[in-house]
């Protein structure tokens, strides 16, 4: 019995032993295996840093507003008489747009009209029988009196009957009516809106650490998401006061809008022109790689008969476009990695290919709406 329990021991042992030298034998193959393998060159597309003239800007999000623009109010209520003018007309200044029913103001305007005939004959009976010596001088001035509080009454019947009929106070394109024929309106009600579309006021913020750069008279450049309508106007006002809610500084310019493709109300994005400055260093955006520790920039250097990668950290300043402002850490001459950092580190072997696109092309407006 005891010989039978020291055979099973020991063939257990050998199958133990056998066990674990067969591990440890195995991962010293594959470590072996593994430390003789020389990992592939990574492609990547590469672009040569080159100084260049940088024109900086201001960027901010503004709305057009129209040099001149009114909401069109009725004066005097009334039954609506007629009505001169059709969705999106130019009308021209004067030009009747509204006639409200005017039959007893004219009818007060005759009475008043016939008054005033009547006092001024007898201030004429007056001043002739005072000539004669037969009336009085009291007579005269009362006759006079009476005849200027119908001139007055006059005048008063007269501005009731204008503000009966209702007119363009300056040229520009007239909105949808919002009044019927026959409707009875009452005064202040809101009949359409016009609006002068050749020069267009656009009404933008910056923040208060840019205020320094604005001047009156300064070029903007404005654009809108829709189409591809671009124009250029100058600042012509700058609120004298931050907003201290915001921080930010109201500020308006006047823009031309030839064909009047632009809106009251519209969007837009507007980029305020800052002097240009030579020799800066600019890279594209997708070459920066942002961490916990900070901004970096693949630089490709000379390896033997190949190439290799440097991670080099660099400080970065303003942003135009898909370009990126680079203050330190790279210069005049390097050339930088673009696309495939994503497989990159520290002294990676790389071979460059700029045939391939390794980084997908940017998301247009249309496509994100379509993959919506």
């Amino acid at each position: 019995m005891a010989k039978r329990l020291i055979i099973a021991i020991l063939l257990l042992g050998l199958v133990v032993g056998g066990i674990v030298w067969f591990k440890y034998f195995r991962d010293g193959m594959i470590a072996q295996f593994m430390a003789g393998r020389v990992a592939p060159p990574v492609p990547v597309t590469v672009q040569m840093v080159d100084p260049v003239t940088w024109t900086p800007g201001i960027d901010a999000v503004g709305t057009a507003i129209s040099a001149r623009g009114v909401d069109l109010a009725i004066e005097a209520g009334g039954l609506v008489r007629s009505i001169g003018f059709a969705s999106n007309d130019r009308v021209t200044e004067g030009q009747v747009l509204l006639q409200i029913d005017d039959d007893s103001e004219r009818a007060s305007l005759a009475a008043a009209e016939a008054a005033l005939g009547v006092t001024q004959a007898e201030a004429v009976r007056a001043a002739t029988l005072t000539e004669r010596g037969v009336g009085t001088a009291n007579a005269v001035e009362t006759a006079l009196a009476q005849e200027q509080s119908a001139r007055a009454q006059v005048a008063q019947v007269q501005t009731s009957l204008d503000a009966k009929t209702l007119t363009a106070p300056f040229e520009g394109v007239i909105g949808i009516p919002r009044v019927e024929v026959g409707q009875y309106v009452t005064p202040g009600a809101i009949y359409a809106t016009l609006q002068d579309l050749d020069q267009m006021f656009v009404d933008f913020t910056v923040p208060e650490q840019q205020i320094g750069a604005l001047d009156l008279g300064r070029e903007i450049t404005v654009s809108t998401d829709v189409g591809s309508f671009s124009a250029e106007g100058r600042i012509s006002g700058i609120e004298p006061q931050v907003d201290p809610r915001t921080r930010l500084v109201s500020v308006r310019a006047v823009v031309d809008n030839p064909g009047a493709r632009l809106f009251p109300g519209q969007f837009l994005r507007v980029r305020v022109a800052m002097p240009a400055e030579e020799g800066v260093i600019t890279v594209p955006q997708t070459a920066v790689i942002s961490s916990l520790y900070g901004d970096s920039i693949y630089v490709v250097k000379p390896d033997g008969d190949g190439l290799k990668v440097e991670q080099a950290f660099v400080t970065l300043g303003r942003r135009a476009d898909d370009r990126i402002e680079v203050i330190s850490g790279i210069a005049d001459g390097d050339q930088i990695v673009t696309s495939g950092q994503n497989r990159l580190s520290n002294a990676a072997k790389v071979v460059i290919d700029d045939t391939v696109e390794l980084s997908p092309p940017a998301a247009t407006p249309a496509d994100s709406a379509a993959s919506e």
